[in-house]
């Protein structure tokens, strides 16, 4: 900045001609800089005040507007989640192969508590627990009573715990909006269902989670919003899962077993039609797993998946399928049936001694141990151990639920001739009946593999060749003598020609050995046996029906073959097969609209 002399030597000069006084020049000039310097000061101060003013207007007003969001807003607990993260609370309906709800979502609250908003805490806390008596009373009281500012009381109430609370009249007792899930059918499907829990939680919402079946199985996509609310259809028919839990438990009660599993699945596209286990639960009502003993004790453990058992004679025809069709035998070759067989230091034995010569018809009819071993030693343990391991008795079975690779089959480590023999009438390899129903439908289908499923699909998926079809044929002959004359006499329904096979296998003892009076019972069939629809297999835990003559019967053609005849003649015509192979429409359910209710 260029300043100005107070003393400029050119007017000091021109005063001085004319008799002026230089010192008046000096004032002017500092009069007229203090005035300019004044100007500038006060348009700085004029300039700093607006940006004050301007500056608690806005922060002013935005406190204002936050206190306004603030009074109009609910309280709200801080999520357990990550920051950001969204609660998803919606969840995909499950349906079955008809569209019938199995499970559902319902609108429900959940209650909890501001301590500090509370007019009188000791008493809301036991009034709380009259209401609800499976809560600490003490540490509900301590809770309301003590410094915390929020306390969850109730993740779920019914309508009329919500009554309840609200005549308690506490301004510190809120309700929180949120969804359950809900399985309107109660026990019915529970294993294949699995149940659901809720994950991360607000006071307004909450994300529901699968425990178990094909809830956790299907959690991502049952929550993915991506699929528009569409529901999961499930392969089962609701109707026949019904009817297949009802005679099984009724079969539990009447031969004092211990347990039940049952399998029915389409032999085409291996969907699993019904598939029951017993002892069952609710899975709105979930229980807690056992933290020691069997789990086969525990109401959760999935016998028909989970369950891995030896399953006896069943096995008998796949060594005779896989025989008749590397052309070793047919249904007429005579095998040396003499019992008892030495292999190495051991003994095999039949239950009957059936004399020296059995036809391959007889020795399945008969359930001759000795000649199906026989059998087998014609096909060697490479050859039997490719077929067993392409039937998928190698590995868990592939359905869709989480209890899947737990049913994995316990084989043997080495394959001597003696494990050969024992494996090839049901003794050493030990699978789930999942297992045995896959390989049943398989024969089935004429020889092409067929995998479990429990979804419902319009275009089957087709497995691999893993037998002929004329063998799978004439396996399917032999397993229908078996019912007509061998030891499945029981399993005969009149008009559906099913064919199959029992299996009794002791049950292992936990250090060694095998049980004498304890045994698992199965019965594996399909029908027709002409052009198979379905597979049923039947399996009972430590099963006892009465003899006529005294005593008890354990056999699976005792025990199990009845049993599926029953369910035979229950299910099938629910799915549209009549007896003699006349087929009618499923009955479909009417919709709700089309129902009228009326007052009588």
């Amino acid at each position: 900045m260029i300043r100005t002399p107070l003393r400029p030597l050119a007017r000091i000069l021109s005063a001085r001609q004319a008799g002026q006084d230089p010192d008046e020049i000096e004032a002017e000039l500092r009069a007229q800089r203090h005035a300019e310097i004044q100007d500038r000061a006060r348009r700085r101060a004029e300039t700093r005040l607006k940006w004050m003013v301007v500056c608690f207007v806005v922060a002013f007003g935005t406190v204002g507007l936050r206190m306004g969001a603030l009074a109009s807003s609910q309280p709200a607990e801080p999520r357990a989640h990550a920051s950001g993260a969204q609660i998803i609370s919606q969840r995909a309906d499950i349906v079955d192969r008809r569209g019938r709800v199995l499970a559902t979502n319902l609108s429900t609250h959940a209650l909890y508590a501001h301590p500090r908003d509370l007019v009188d805490p000791a008493t809301a806390a036991a009034k709380l627990a009259k209401i609800f008596p499976d809560l600490d009373a003490e540490r509900l009281k301590k809770d309301l009573t003590g410094e915390r500012k929020f306390v969850w009381i109730k993740k779920k109430l019914s309508p009329e715990q919500m009554q309840a609370v609200h005549d308690i009249g506490e301004p510190g007792l809120v309700f929180g909006p949120r969804e359950m899930r809900l399985y309107p059918n109660g026990r019915l499907a529970s294993h294949i269902l699995g149940g659901s829990q809720f994950g991360a939680e607000g006071v307004s919402s909450a994300e529901v989670l699968g425990m178990a079946g094909v809830e956790k199985a299907f959690d991502r996509w049952l929550r993915d919003p991506a699929n528009g609310g569409a529901p999961l259809q499930l392969s089962i028919d609701l109707t026949a899962q019904a009817a297949m839990e009802e005679v099984l438990a009724n079969s539990i009660k009447v031969m004092n077993a211990k347990g039940a599993t049952g399998i029915l699945m389409e032999v085409k596209s291996g969907e699993i039609l019904a598939m029951a286990s017993l002892p069952d639960f609710d899975p709105n009502d979930r229980p807690k797993p056992l933290t020691k003993g069997d789990p086969s004790d525990s109401p959760l453990f999935n016998r028909a998946v989970q369950g891995v058992y030896e399953l006896g004679s069943t096995f008998k025809i796949f060594p005779i399928a896989q025989a008749i069709d590397e052309g070793l035998v047919n249904a007429n070759t005579m095998i040396n049936a003499s019992s008892p067989m030495k292999i190495g230091k051991y003994l095999i034995h039949d239950f009957h001694n059936y004399g020296g010569q059995l036809s391959v018809r007889d020795v399945l009819g008969k359930s001759s141990n000795v000649g199906t071993v026989r059998i087998a030693q014609m096909l060697g343990p490479e050859r039997q151990q490719k077929f067993l391991k392409d039937l998928g008795f190698f590995e868990p079975t592939p359905v869709e639920m989480t209890e899947a690779p737990t049913g994995k089959p316990i084989v043997p480590s080495r394959w001597p001739a003696v494990t050969a023999a024992t494996v090839s009438f049901g003794h050493g390899l030990a699978a789930s009946p999942l297992h045995l129903a896959s390989a049943f439908a398989t024969i089935g289908n004429d020889g092409r593999r067929v995998r479990p499923t429990l979804i419902h699909r319009k275009v089957p998926v087709q497995g691999e060749q893993v037998l002929s079809p004329k063998a799978a044929r004439q396996a399917r002959d032999l397993l229908r003598h078996v019912v007509t004359k061998g030891t499945a006499r029981q399993a005969e329904v009149a008009g559906y020609e099913v064919g199959g096979k029992t299996g009794t296998a002791d049950k292992p003892r936990p250090g060694g050995g095998y049980y004498k009076n304890r045994n698992v019972s199965t019965f594996a069939s399909m029908y027709p046996t002409d052009d198979p629809e379905y597979v049923l297999v039947v399996t009972l835990d430590e099963p006892k029906v009465s003899a006529a003559g005294g005593g008890e019967m354990r056999t699976a053609g005792a025990t199990a073959a009845p049993v599926a005849a029953a369910l035979i003649q229950r299910l099938t015509p629910m799915l549209g097969l009549q007896p003699d192979g006349l087929k009618l429409p499923v009955i479909e359910p009417r919709p709700a609209d089309a129902v009228r209710v009326s007052a009588q």
